[in-house]
């Protein structure tokens, strides 16, 4: 009888072992996806800094030569951004911008008038 005894509390340690194993193994996995998600939140938003940062850099290019038209590019922390300027009629221009992370891309598009004395925005907006 007592031999019994001991099988069943052995089975019972064991499956109340598995359990706690089970439930540890799911809590570490959450724990790192979050961490994942955390990061790659992270290197978006600064995808998306860099990206403002050379539409910024090419809207003070423009101020200092209102005919310019062409390319740059920035490298900033851990990334780097471009900027194309064209020329889409008059003293219209659009301003095209990718901000790099890793593998995290954020885009810009603005469009800008060149006035006599200064630049003002017309659109400012996230593209895909």
């Amino acid at each position: 009888m007592k031999r019994a005894e001991g099988y069943v509390a052995l089975l019972a340690v064991l499956i109340v072992s598995a359990a706690t194993v089970t439930i540890g193994l799911g809590l570490l996995i959450i724990g790192a996806d979050t961490g994942r998600a955390a990061l790659v939140d992270q290197q978006s938003q600064q995808a998306q800094n860099l990206a403002t940062a050379c539409s910024e850099e090419a809207l003070q290019i423009m101020h200092d030569n209102t005919a310019f038209t062409g390319s740059g590019n920035l490298t900033l922390g851990q990334g780097t951004c471009t900027y194309t300027v064209a020329n889409i009629g008059g003293a219209n221009r659009t301003i095209d911008t990718t901000g790099t992370v890793n593998n995290i891309v954020r885009k810009l598009k603005v469009y800008a008038t060149i006035g006599a004395s200064s630049i003002s925005i017309t659109s400012w907006q996230e593209v895909s």
